[in-house]
């Protein structure tokens, strides 16, 4: 029902959806002595293991299944599930989950798991080698976007997202799964083509962070299988495997018993069905199934420290407490107890918030969860990201607030907050529950196959949710929250980039020292009250006019404030707010280094009458949201909600655009989060690529250069100030309203608001300010360093091309063209040479910069191989100029591109950003109105045109990313 792994991160991360009133301190008992975490009571009922093949959780749970779901087993044993949706109308989704990982691997099988994942896409009975991927293009389906797969220790999911249901695409898809079922070649000469293709994957994820992770879980689980089966593998295994021991595990673990079909969408469930008996009907499994492998006991332990070092690595504390997983299947008792924990956990990570968010904080941020490891181990885990060198702070914060929960618990007030808070989260799916979106079912779905879970609806969870916290108290939750510490522990793991003096003895010194403290009983929050609630008398409506073809009104108001609105039923329950104001990055000068990379200490500043603990406090049981970001010709503070909490969104933005807190703890906290964030960037290819390429395409101009580690520790809070306050304050007012609303009800809530304040002067932007520089075409390519894995490379080549309205046309041609080229890539250095495991091609034009605009590849490769993928990636380019594209090429990279914006004109994220300066621009809807017709109207001759007018090899500018020894 609501089971722990669905919404554990809801509960747990404390959303700041709202917060009490008023209410009296509790008293609360001084303990005299330590309190201990008491052993969990063992619940009664059945496990996950006493599944049968072919048998769903439901069949053995009281939780009652959602009724909107048809469930089958075909005589095989597979299993398959069936719902009708149509949101977005005419789409579907197909998924095909095995239950089979890393863990079933033998040892000299490390990594083929994840490497017959690849191989479903490269060969079987009726689809030679490369054709799968093509096949699925014709149909619409963008590789790696609409078609992806993953492998993890314990299970594995193909997943189509198909975006038309019709019975070809429909039939097409079931067939390349049952393809992938039980029909793989696993051809030696494909396997040994597809090595690089994996390895560079391998690379790809092998980041600072990554180690820290496998090195923490090994601790976790000493002496137990999942650390000793990453499902990445070992490097030696990926190089050298025979075919024949991917063909082992593929026919010992890829069987009906152990696959479940899942296809959500907007089909007739009764003819799905049919074609789903029909496509895997005749499925059988080939030779003995596999064993199930022994996961090992949890050890036995103590209080017991671990040093990680790890350069580049964050500094960062875990506390964590294991034991053996129960192993039940879900029930409305293991519910119930999952909630309280649940809830628990979401006044636990509301104080350690608190706690990060003071004046001088011991660690940056922190938080507590809990969960279940691959059926091998229970863990719950206090963690923080430390201060630099500054980890016993954090090691005796943790302690505290553990041992406070221990010996305290929580109090009646903090959890009839949470209760609210979570409620508001629930009732608010709820209400949309008739527009769940079709891709996010099928996942939904697929997310209860491994643990035993039982899929509900919305309003089944809503109101089993009500029942539970009906007369809920904290003792009750007390009494399950303190047995989350029970078992092995605690562990105390330190990640660091440099070693620690007396390593782990000097961690578990820490710990005794900080034991050795007493903790005091929470303290009680005062009373707090909504400041904002009321801007002036409601401003008047001075002009309205229909946008009758793209169903939104334009507003203005006689203060000046610009409003445009369009009302949806893409997603009941939901509202999206942009609130734009100012030039964004034209008010910013090209000669002084931008700020905003501190930008998240604006909302985090709070208000200047109430704080940002505060808010979220006094907003309990309300939906709301408040982010600031930067466009190019805009700054924005951008929000979601509901219908029932327009108005406070409306508040709370319109409190910020005019009296936003500047607290110096939330700038500090940013600063000192971003004092390391250079060490991290600099150890592999992509953290060079995202800190330095902003700044090399605007040849140094500093509004998009990445601080450097000077200017870091330099920042003050009035430089972020300087740079947003003015505009935010003084520049005239746009306001996009999209979503499940009605226009007079936009009207009322930002009359209320935006439209209540006095009219505002709208400073021009910085004169010259709408000039980006380019790079000019490189003879030499840039060299930049890292300081990772020395077989790790990466390059990108970019071609200048035009702004959007240049040629509005021409820059469709070179969006196919761009497309082209990935398609490409994808054949050439992917399949054919297996030299990449993601190579991406794309296109930019700016609506706002004139002349600026870019047709880029970029792609991750040993260094040793980028000279010959740049000559590659050249005679494309030349052969491009040279040829006509094929009409099949031109439909493969047609298709999947404009059913990709069909797709995404069916959501509100799409016109929030459509309708986004409209008003000013009328250019930007006529380009809106026109994107589909001009993408279809694109021929080989103009991709070919495109590709003669900017693909000159005397036009490109190259950057190339290697190893630090290798410059």
């Amino acid at each position: 029902m609501i089971s722990a792994s669905r919404l554990a991160l809801v509960a747990a991360a404390g959303l700041s959806v709202a917060a009490c009133s008023h209410l009296p301190s509790p008293k609360l008992p001084l303990l005299k002595h330590e309190a201990t975490a008491p052993e969990p009571a063992e619940l009664p009922g059945p496990k996950v293991a006493d599944l049968k093949p072919g048998q769903w959780a439901q069949a053995l749970s009281d939780v009652a299944v959602d009724p909107a779901w048809r469930f089958g087993t075909l005589p095989s044993g597979m299993r398959y599930a069936i719902r009708k949706n149509a949101t977005p109308p005419g789409q579907a989704s197909l998924r095909l989950w095995f239950d089979a990982g890393s863990l079933m691997e033998d040892d000299d099988q490390q990594g083929l798991a994840h490497f017959l994942e690849h191989m479903a896409f490269n060969g079987s009975k009726n689809v030679p080698e490369g054709e799968m991927v093509k096949i699925l293009e014709r149909h619409g389906l963008a590789f790696g976007a609409d078609t992806n797969a993953q492998t993890s220790f314990d299970q594995t999911s193909y997943q189509l997202d198909l975006p038309k249901a019709d019975d070809a695409t429909v039939d097409t898809s079931l067939m390349l799964l049952r393809e992938a079922a039980g029909e793989l070649t696993i051809a030696q000469e494909a396997v040994d083509r597809e090595r690089g293709v994996v390895l560079s994957e391998q690379r790809t994820r092998d980041t600072p962070g990554y180690r820290v992770a496998i090195a923490t879980l090994s601790a976790q689980m000493e002496g137990q299988l999942p650390p000793k089966r990453i499902p990445i593998g070992k490097t030696e295994v990926l190089k050298t495997a025979p075919a024949q021991r991917i063909r082992d595990f593929y026919e010992a673990w890829y069987r009906p018993e152990r696959a479940v079909l899942v296809a959500v969408g907007d089909f007739d469930v009764d003819a799905m069905e049919a074609k789903i008996k029909g496509k895997f009907g005749d499925w059988a499994g080939k030779g003995q199934p596999g064993k199930l492998p022994d996961v090992g006991p949890v050890a036995k332990r103590g209080a017991t420290a671990k040093v990680i070092t790890e350069a580049g690595a964050p500094w960062s504390v875990q506390m964590s407490w294991m034991r053996k997983p129960d192993g039940l299947l879900e029930t409305k008792a293991v519910d119930e107890r999952d909630m309280l924990e649940n809830l628990g956990f979401a006044v636990i990570n509301r104080r350690l918030q608190a706690i990060g968010r003071s004046a001088e904080p011991p660690f940056i941020a922190g938080g507590a969860f809990k969960n279940d490891q691959y059926g091998a181990v229970r863990v719950t885990t206090f963690a923080a990201t430390a201060q630099p060198t500054e980890w016993q702070a954090a090691v005796e914060a943790l302690d505290a607030e553990q041992r406070r929960v221990l010996q305290y618990g929580v109090r009646q007030d903090e959890l009839d907050r949470e209760i609210a808070t979570l409620r508001s989260v629930l009732a608010a799916a709820a209400g949309g529950e008739a527009t769940q979106r079709t891709p996010a079912l099928a996942n939904q779905l697929v997310g209860t196959l491994n643990d035993g879970e039982v899929i509900t609806s919305p309003s089944q969870n809503l109101a089993f949710y009500d029942q539970l916290v009906k007369g809920l108290t904290a003792e009750k939750v007390n009494a399950v929250l303190k047995t989350a510490f029970a078992g092995s522990g605690p562990l105390l793991t330190i990640a660091a980039p440099t070693a620690i003096d007396g390593g782990d003895k000097a961690v578990l010194k820490a710990y005794e020292d900080a034991r050795a403290k007493p903790v005091l009983p929470p303290a009680a929050p005062g009373a707090t009250v909504w400041p904002y609630s009321s801007f002036g008398p409601a401003g008047k409506v001075a002009d309205q006019k229909d946008v009758t073809d793209l169903d939104a009104v334009f507003v203005r108001f006689e203060n000046g404030v610009k409003l445009s609105i369009k009302p949806t039923k893409f997603r009941d329950d939901q509202i999206l707010v942009k609130v734009r104001s100012g030039h964004g990055l034209l008010d910013l000068p090209s000669d002084k280094q931008s700020p905003l990379w501190s930008g998240s200490a604006f909302i985090e500043g709070g208000l200047k009458q109430i704080s940002a603990q505060d808010i979220e406090r006094v907003l309990t049981g309300k939906i709301w949201n408040a982010q600031l970001g930067v466009e190019d010709d805009a700054f924005t503070i951008s929000g979601r909600t509901r219908p029932e909490d327009l108005s406070t969104e409306m508040q709370v933005l319109a409190a910020y655009a005019v009296e936003p807190g500047w607290r110096p703890e939330a700038f500090n906290r940013v600063k000192t989060g971003y004092g390391t964030l250079h060490d991290q960037l600099q150890s592999t290819t992509g953290g060079v690529l995202g800190r330095d390429l902003g700044g090399l395409m605007h040849v140094g101009d500093q509004r998009w250069t990445f601080p450097s580690r000077e200017q870091i520790a330099g920042a003050s809070l009035d430089e972020l100030k300087t740079a947003v306050a003015n505009p935010l304050a003084q520049g005239d007012l746009e306001i996009v309203i999209v979503g499940d609303t009605t226009v007079d009800k936009a009207i009322a809530a930002v009359a209320e608001t935006f439209g209540a304040l006095p009219k505002r002067p709208g400073d021009p932007p910085l004169p010259g300010a709408e000039k980006a520089p380019f790079p000019e075409p490189s003879t030499q390519p840039v060299i930049r360093t890292h300081k990772g894995r020395a077989d790790q490379g990466a390059l990108f080549m970019a071609w200048r091309t035009d702004d959007l309205f240049a040629d509005l046309q021409r820059s469709r041609d070179v969006t196919i063209l761009s497309q082209v080229m990935q398609l490409r890539l994808i054949d050439e250095l992917r399949e054919k040479q297996g030299a990449t495991y993601s190579p991406s091609a794309s296109s930019t034009a700016s609506v706002v910069f004139k002349n600026w605009g870019y047709l880029a590849v970029s792609l991750e490769v040993p260094p040793e191989q980028l000279d010959g993928v740049v000559a590659t990636i050249r005679e494309i380019a030349a052969d491009l100029r040279d040829k006509p594209i094929t009409a099949d090429e031109l439909e493969r990279a047609k298709k999947p591109r404009i059913d990709q914006i069909e797709k995404a004109r069916a959501t509100n994220e799409y016109w929030l950003s459509a309708l986004s300066g409209a008003q000013d621009d009328p250019r930007l809807l006529d380009a809106n109105r026109s994107v589909l017709a001009g993408l279809s109207r694109v021929s080989p001759a103009d991709v070919q045109k495109a590709a003669k007018t900017f693909l000159a090899d005397d036009k490109s500018w190259l950057l190339l990313v290697k190893p630090e020894a290798a410059r």
